[in-house]
C-alpha cells in the first residue's frame, strides 16, 4: 500500500531527537508554554523573517487571536474564500463577524484579486487570503487594494509553511500570518499546535494576553481571553522538526516535479502549476480531472490512498447555510471541488512509489 502520508516513517527518521526532546520536557516539567515553547518562538519568527511569533494550541486559535487583535469583532466583515478548510471561516464567526466570500483563481485556487473589491463594504474589517495546497496567493494585489482601503490583511498560511512570495516568506507580508502545525502539515506536531507570526508589537502583546486567558500578568486579566496555550512537549518537538523542515521541503518538491514530469504528456490529468516568483511547498499535490471520484476509488483498489481538499466548499456547507449563499455563486470554487484529487506526497515517499501512483493514474479509464 502506498499511504497519503507517512507520520510513522517521519518519527523513525528522528526518532533519537524527538524522545530527546520529549524526555527534557517531561524532566523540566514545564508542560504549558515554558521554554522550549519561547525558544521555538524565537526560532520560528527568525524562519519567517519577522519580529513575533505566538504559539497557540491549534491553527484556528491563532487566526481567531489574530483577527482579534486587528479589532475585528461582533457585526464586521471579514472576506475570504470559500475553496477552504472550514477552520477558515470558523475562525471569522468565532469573533462574531460575518464572513463574505470571494472566488479564487481557476489556475491557483487561491483569492482571486480582480473580484476582491467588489466584496468589500464599510463594514469590511480584515481579508484573509488562504494559502491553499502550499502555494502563495497574489498578495501584491491583494495588500494594494486592502491597502487603499485601509484593511489589514491576515493570511492563512496554515498549509504553506516555508512557501514564498517574490522573495517574501508566508505569513510575513500582512499584519498578521497564521500556521497549523496539524500532524499532517508540512511542519507538524505530535498533536495539535498551531502559531501566529506578526511584526506589530502591539498585535504581539495582545495575542500573548489572549492565549491566556487575557493575563497582563499572572491574575491580573485585562481582556477576556482564552486557553489557546501550547504544550510544552509540542514545542519541543516542532523545534526539532523545524531543523529538518527545509530538507523536507526540497523532499516535497522534488516528489511534486517528479510527479509533473511523468504526468506532462497526458492531456486527461490537469496538474498544479507553480506561478512565477512563487515557491509552492506542496502541503497538498492536487490534480484536476473528470471523474475525481471514479479515479479516487481506482487508485484505492490498486492500494493508494489519496485524499478530496475539499469536496464541498464552505459555502455550501450545511454548518454555513445561514450565510445564504447558493450553488452557482462561486463557480470555480465549486468546479474545483468537483474535480480536485490530491495525490500522495510527503518527504519519506520514494520516486517508485511516485512511479506506481503515475501507472495507477495511466491505467484509470475514468480520467478525463
Amino acid at each position: 500500500m502506498i499511504p497519503f502520508l507517512d507520520l510513522k516513517a517521519q518519527y523513525a527518521s528522528i526518532k533519537s531527537e524527538i524522545d530527546t526532546a520529549v524526555l527534557g520536557v517531561l524532566a523540566s516539567a514545564q508542560y504549558i508554554l515554558g521554554d522550549e515553547v519561547a525558544h521555538l518562538e524565537e526560532e520560528f519568527a527568525d524562519y519567517c523573517d519577522v519580529k513575533h511569533a505566538v504559539a497557540v494550541n491549534t491553527g484556528t486559535s491563532a487566526l481567531h487571536l489574530a483577527l482579534l487583535a486587528a479589532g475585528v469583532g461582533r457585526g464586521d466583515e471579514v472576506v475570504t474564500v470559500p475553496f477552504t478548510f472550514v477552520a477558515t471561516v470558523s475562525a471569522i464567526c468565532y469573533t462574531g463577524a460575518l464572513p463574505v466570500f470571494v472566488d479564487v483563481e481557476p489556475v491557483t485556487l487561491t483569492m482571486d484579486p480582480a473580484k476582491l473589491e467588489a466584496a468589500i463594504t464599510p463594514r469590511t474589517k480584515a481579508i484573509i487570503p488562504v494559502h491553499l495546497y502550499g502555494q502563495v496567493a497574489d498578495m501584491d494585489a491583494i495588500m494594494t487594494i486592502a491597502a487603499r482601503h485601509g484593511i489589514p490583511v491576515i493570511e492563512d498560511a496554515c498549509q504553506a509553511h516555508g512557501a514564498e512570495y517574490k522573495g517574501h516568506r508566508a505569513g510575513s507580508m500582512g499584519i498578521s500570518g497564521c500556521f497549523s502545525f496539524y500532524p499532517g502539515k508540512n511542519l507538524g506536531a505530535c498533536g495539535e499546535g498551531g502559531i501566529a507570526v506578526t511584526n506589530d508589537d502591539a498585535h504581539a502583546k495582545t495575542m500573548r494576553m489572549l492565549r491566556d486567558w487575557g493575563q497582563e500578568r499572572r491574575y491580573h486579566h485585562v481582556a477576556k481571553g482564552f486557553n489557546y496555550r501550547m504544550d510544552g512537549i509540542q514545542g519541543a518537538i516542532l523545534r526539532v522538526k523545524l531543523r529538518h523542515l527545509d530538507g523536507w521541503t526540497a523532499a516535497r518538491r522534488a516528489h511534486a516535479a517528479h510527479y509533473s514530469s511523468l504526468l506532462a504528456g497526458l492531456d486527461t490529468v490537469k496538474t498544479p502549476v507553480e506561478v512565477a516568483d512563487r515557491r509552492h511547498v506542496y502541503h497538498i499535490y492536487a490534480v484536476r480531472c473528470r471523474d475525481r471520484d471514479g479515479l479516487h476509488r481506482v487508485l484505492e483498489a490498486e492500494g493508494i490512498q489519496s485524499g478530496l481538499h475539499y469536496p464541498i466548499p464552505v459555502h455550501l456547507q450545511k454548518a454555513h447555510e445561514d450565510l445564504g449563499y447558493r450553488p452557482g455563486d462561486f463557480p470555480v470554487s465549486e468546479a474545483a471541488a468537483r474535480t480536485v484529487l490530491s495525490l500522495p506526497i510527503y518527504p519519506e515517499m520514494t520516486a517508485k512509489q511516485v512511479e506506481q501512483v503515475v501507472a495507477a493514474v495511466e491505467q484509470d479509464a475514468y480520467v478525463g
